[in-house]
């Protein structure tokens, strides 16, 4: 299904590029490895792993409901963490 595998890029890239925007964020400002840069780079690990295992959950209903609804908390946590990832710069 093109849905699925376009829904794991999304997820992947979404957060990879908040992760790499926190190295850029604290190597701009001298701040390498700072707690604040950290928590939020765990904060986005954590969200693609939960997020991938909604995503590969089989056993669920409604699939295209589903799958929606796990577009729709990417979308709430990548906003969540750009918030974070703002306060860092």
């Amino acid at each position: 299904m093109a849905n699925i595998r376009d829904l794991k890029k999304d997820i992947n890239y979404v957060l990879g590029d908040i992760i790499e925007a926190v190295y850029i964020i604290e190597e701009s400002n001298k701040t390498t490895g700072s707690k604040e840069g950290n928590a939020i780079i765990d904060q986005a690990i954590v969200t693609f792993d939960d997020l991938i295992a909604k995503v590969n959950k089989r056993d669920v209903e409604n699939r295209k409901a589903h799958l929606k609804t796990v577009r729709k908390e990417l979308e709430k946590e990548a906003t969540t963490l750009i918030g974070k990832l703002n306060k860092l710069g």
